[in-house]
C-alpha cells in the first residue's frame, strides 16, 4: 500500500478514536465534536481510497465531491450519497453559534462515518 495512504488511514482512525470518545463521555460529552469528527474520518477515508487509486482530489470537505471521484473505481458506492451529505452537513452545521447536535445525531453521524469506513477498509484489503 501507498505509504500516503497509509498516513490518511492513520489519521481516519484518530478521527474516529475521537468521535468514539466524545460520544461516549460521561461527563462533559460533545456532540458537536462527535459530528465533526465522524465527518472527517469519512473524509480521510475517501481520500485514502484516491489516494490508492491514484486519482487526483483536490482540497475539499465535501464527501459527495469526494464520492464522485470514486465512483468509476468503486461503482457500488453510490449507496453512501446520502450519508456522505449527511456527515458533510453535520461537520458544519454544529462548529458555530446557532444550532448544536443531541446525542442521537451523535450516533447517526457516528453510525455513517462507521459505514465509509468499512467500506473503505474492504476495498483497502483491511480489516473492517
Amino acid at each position: 500500500m501507498n505509504p500516503l495512504t497509509l498516513e490518511w488511514i492513520d489519521k481516519a482512525e484518530g478521527d474516529f478514536t475521537t468521535a468514539l470518545r466524545e460520544l461516549r463521555a460521561r461527563k462533559s460529552p460533545n456532540y458537536d465534536a462527535a459530528c465533526f469528527h465522524a465527518q472527517q474520518c469519512a473524509e480521510k477515508y475517501l481520500k485514502a481510497r484516491l489516494q490508492e487509486a491514484v486519482i487526483a482530489f483536490s482540497r475539499t470537505h465535501n464527501l459527495t465531491v469526494l464520492l464522485d471521484l470514486l465512483l468509476p473505481v468503486e461503482p457500488g458506492w453510490d449507496k453512501l450519497r446520502a450519508k456522505l451529505l449527511a456527515l458533510t452537513a453535520f461537520s458544519v452545521a454544529y462548529r458555530y453559534p446557532g444550532a448544536s447536535a443531541d446525542k442521537d445525531t451523535a450516533r447517526e453521524a457516528l453510525n455513517f462515518c462507521r459505514e465509509v469506513r468499512e467500506q473503505v477498509r474492504l476495498s483497502l484489503g483491511l480489516t473492517p
